[in-house]
């Protein structure tokens, strides 16, 4: 019949070499895990680049497609047009609305481009690392 030592299970009464082979086994595990949760990371960062590079191809592809849309809109205008006005000037007005639509876009993201902060939190932040290294956090 085996005898259970109540020792054992008392913390108090442990080695050292036990602790020692408890915290290796932790420091492996633990090893182990940020293996194992750094390869799922790789491979899951290897699907979405799968997938955004796939995407980027297709709205590439539409943003083709939809020049072509304008480009032959914008000939049926001037052929539209010219029967009317005549073929020189109908391309001279349809030269015009686009000179005008690309003034317009060009403001409008120049205005967007200047909103633009940057990362502003972040970069307060980061300012702050050191003095809180140094114990000087509240000193601003």
């Amino acid at each position: 019949m085996s005898h259970h030592d109540p020792q054992l299970d008392d913390p108090s009464t442990r080695s050292l070499s036990n602790v020692g082979d408890i915290f290796a086994d932790i420091s492996r595990d633990l090893s182990t895990l940020i293996r194992q949760e750094t390869e799922l990371a790789k491979a899951e960062v290897r699907e979405s680049a799968t997938r955004a590079g796939t995407g980027a191809g297709m709205l590439g592809g539409a943003g083709v497609a939809g020049h072509f849309v304008l480009l032959f809109l914008s000939i049926a205008l001037w052929w539209g047009l010219g029967s009317s006005i005549g073929r020189g000037w109908s391309a001279l007005v349809v030269a015009v609305i686009w000179a005008a639509v690309a003034a317009v876009l060009a403001s409008m993201g120049r205005a967007k481009l200047k909103q633009v902060k940057g990362i502003p939190q972040t970069t307060a932040t980061a300012r702050e690392i050191p003095d809180a290294l140094r114990g000087n956090e509240d000193k601003r």
